[in-house]
């Protein structure tokens, strides 16, 4: 008692206190821990489970307050988890650091005395649970005295158990005791095991009369009360099995038969025990659960725990279709909708894994048999989920899987829209990963058509865009899988259903566009660009297809790249009218698209020379440019390159079978003279736009694009001419001018025009060279 009183955190006094104040001190102490619990008691009387909660939290939040204002005996009460780290702080000094695996000669006085002080005043607690949970709640602490302190302390706990009466409670604190013998001391094996052993010595109580009296006063039957002995059982075996020897298990299953094979034992031991062990053994486990009484723990939840465990263990390959057969026989029989659906969800996945898809659609039957009536399947949409995810799981090969009869139908359970679309979700997810090789098979692109229509439907103006993203990947892998080799017709009039079904979907009818234009150019390939009538009329189909869908699209640059790539594809299969209307298109569309494709594009013949190019400079000249943005003389430029490429008298690319404008006017004399004038427009406006960035001072752009423009001189022009010669000195001089050119790019473009110089016909460079000083920055 001195010592009780003498120590933090209980200190009250001096030393040398007389004995009878330090029993008044106790006294007083002990009578306002009793006010505390009773109080405690009586606050959480008639309180809802959020209440209880919100009050949890409370009293966690006055544990540190109470600890932060020094007042031990309410901290003691509110329960402790702080002492084992104000015990360790103690340990701590400025020239030392407590290691973390330290041992009782490592700590001081002050914290022994302490540490000591906490477990007498524990053992001063007159109520056994209270000072059974918070001793044992603060077993760690008996590192700081010795060595031994865990490993005598926990076969004491275990004992005190035994006078717990209620054997509800009773279990909970051996599972409480499991878990801190578990985390503070997980090598004394032999306690865990005592727990478990004396728990089945007191397990018949379950059954005696002072139990069944106390649930008929309280109004609990037994179905209700034994599944509330499962969340501390299952701990209990878990922390004894975790890595136990075989021999340990076989006496635990052993001493659980020697009870009667009582229902509850059992399935905790399946929830425990390692799925090895559980499925080697899988007869005997069936015949227990045969053997057991049903009163309190029905037997379909027993074949579940043992399905769960041959989901991730295989038993004996004899005994598989046993297993299956009386499983079956008891799930098959169930009368509740959700015990019959939860039991099955878990044994699908025992047939997929080890059968064929005979069995699976006989299960998927019996399903459908057991859900349908009254629509039960509404209030099981999440274990008819797990239950496809788990057949899709097993069956890669999906012409497999879409002969199973029953698996279409069991899609159809799924009525309501959301899970539904997940579903096929799901499904499409899988044949995109799995699925090696391109498709026809009339099986699976009529079930999975099926599927992606139902994607596609669910589409609407409230659809998020990331949702329609990943319904347009799924239903796009689809697309991309499916193919008639040679049968280039029937490949088409899948694209063109595909188009009606996924209108909706802009990446869908994009994939679309791409795959049309691809199989005209395979057909192009298997010709060798020699078409016959037939397939000349099939080609003139697949641009029609291109032609017609793109307007459809919202995009503008999705719209002009697919009038661009269409355009190529219909002039490489000499689709002449088909191929123009999309150049032309294309860049009306926008006017930044690609203009060396005019030169492929041959000119109207009632609207004369250059229509289309003339047509384009007026597109560029009413758009609308951004402010600050040199964009539109950057684009001016590539014009400019256009027309020295379509001056010459031959062109220096063609399309096999395709006339261009060099077959019809190349090099004549009023063509020429058409395109200089369109050349010396073209400069002007350039012209005038280097001089507009000299009155807004912005210089640095006016030197790039003035040296920009001197290259395409260099690069196009004919700088025989002196006007162009002319000009381009003195873009030269204006690049340099205020300083803002890049000298280092100066350099090497004078050493360029130097290089040229010396090539045949090239002597006027030289003198040019001649005329192009390189200013230097004073």
């Amino acid at each position: 008692k001195s010592h009780l009183c003498n120590t933090n955190p209980f200190r009250s006094g001096r030393a040398g206190t007389a004995t009878s104040a330090m029993s008044e001190k106790v006294r007083t102490r002990l009578e306002e821990l009793d006010d505390f619990e009773e109080g405690s008691q009586k606050e959480l009387l008639n309180l809802t489970q959020q209440d209880y909660v919100n009050r949890i939290e409370e009293l966690n939040q006055s544990l540190k307050d109470a600890w932060a204002s020094d007042q031990k005996v309410k901290a003691l009460k509110i329960v402790i988890q702080l002492v084992y780290e104000r015990i360790f702080s103690m340990c701590v000094d400025s020239r030392s650091v407590l290691p973390d695996h330290f041992s009782p000669e490592n700590t001081n006085d002050t914290a022994k005395e302490t540490c000591l002080n906490w477990f007498f005043k524990i053992a001063s607690i007159r109520e056994l649970i209270p000072r059974f949970y918070v001793e044992a709640s603060i077993l760690k602490c008996n590192k700081f005295l010795s060595k031994t302190g865990i490993s005598e302390c926990l076969p004491r706990l275990t004992r005190m158990i035994r006078g717990i009466g209620d054997p509800l409670v009773s279990v909970y604190a051996r599972a409480y005791l499991c878990r801190v013998g578990m985390e503070v001391a997980p090598h004394l094996k032999e306690s865990l095991n005592k727990n478990f052993f004396d728990f089945l010595l007191t397990f018949k109580q379950i059954h005696g009369d002072t139990v069944q009296n106390q649930l008929v006063i309280q109004g609990v039957d037994l179905p209700s009360y034994l599944p509330l002995y499962s969340p501390a059982m299952d701990w209990i075996f878990q922390c004894i099995s975790y890595h136990a020897p075989e021999a340990l298990l076989t006496e635990m299953m052993e001493r659980c038969k020697k009870l009667g094979n009582n229902a509850l034992l059992l399935n905790s031991v399946m929830s425990a025990f390692r799925a090895e062990f559980i499925a080697t053994r899988s007869m005997d486990f069936i015949g227990m659960i045969k053997e057991c009484d049903e009163s309190g723990f029905p037997k379909h939840l027993l074949f579940r725990s043992l399905g769960l465990n041959l989901a991730l263990a295989d038993p004996p390959e004899s005994d598989r279709l046993q297993i299956l057969n009386e499983a079956w026989k008891v799930i098959t029989k169930l009368k509740n909708p959700q015990d019959y659906v939860n039991c099955a969800e878990v044994w699908v996945e025992y047939t997929c894994k080890h059968f064929t898809k005979r069995e699976v659609n006989t299960v998927l039957a019996d399903v459908i048999k057991h859900m349908t009536p009254d629509r039960a399947f509404e209030e099981s949409y999440p274990q008819l989920q797990l239950i496809i995810k788990k057949v899709i799981a097993h069956f890669h090969d999906f012409s497999v899987l879409f002969s199973v009869e029953k698996f279409l139908p069991f899609l159809d359970m799924f009525q309501k829209e959301s899970v539904r679309v997940e579903v096929c979700k799901c499904i499409m997810e899988a044949f995109i990963k799995h699925q090696q090789e391109p498709t026809k098979d009339p099986v699976i692109l009529n079930a999975l058509l099926h599927v992606c229509k139902t994607m596609h439907d669910s589409v609407n103006a409230l659809t998020l865009e990331d949702e329609k993203r990943m319904l347009a990947y799924l239903i796009n892998g689809f697309i991309k899988m499916v193919s008639f080799g040679r049968d280039f017709e029937q490949q088409l009039s899948f694209y063109v259903e595909s188009r009606s079904m996924f209108c909706n979907l802009e990446p869908v009818l994009v994939q679309l566009i791409h795959s049309v234009n691809r199989l005209a150019m395979e057909t192009r390939k298997v010709m060798k660009g020699n078409h016959s009538r037939k397939t000349a009329a099939f080609v003139r189909a697949c641009v029609a297809y291109c032609f017609i869908t793109i307007p459809s699209l919202a995009g503008i640059f999705t719209r002009l790249n697919l009038y661009l790539h269409s355009g190529q594809v219909a002039l490489a299969n000499q689709c002449l009218s088909q191929g123009n209307g999309n150049h032309i298109l294309s860049f009306f569309s926008l006017p930044k698209g690609g203009l060396g494709r005019l030169c492929w594009v041959f000119d109207h013949p009632e609207h004369g020379v250059l229509f289309l190019v003339r047509e384009l400079l007026n597109v560029i000249q009413d758009y609308t440019w951004e402010d600050n943005s040199d964009e539109k003389i950057r684009i001016y430029t590539c014009v400019l390159h256009l027309l020295a490429a379509m001056s010459q008298e031959t062109f220096l690319y063609h399309i096999d079978k395709v006339d261009s404008n060099d077959s019809l006017y190349g090099g004549d004399s009023k063509f020429l003279a058409e395109n200089n004038k369109l050349c010396e427009t073209v400069m002007a406006q350039i012209l005038e736009h280097l001089k507009t960035l000299a009155r807004d001072e912005a210089l640095k752009r006016q030197s790039l694009l003035g040296l920009s423009f001197f290259n395409s001189i260099l690069a196009h022009g004919d700088l025989r001419n002196n006007k162009l010669n002319q000009l381009s000195v003195n873009l030269w001089h204006l690049a340099q001018r205020h300083g803002c050119a890049d000298t280092r790019t100066m350099v090497k473009t004078l050493e360029y025009i130097k290089k040229r110089s010396k090539q045949p016909d090239m002597n006027h460079l030289t003198e040019l060279a001649l005329r192009l000083p390189l200013q230097t920055r004073t």
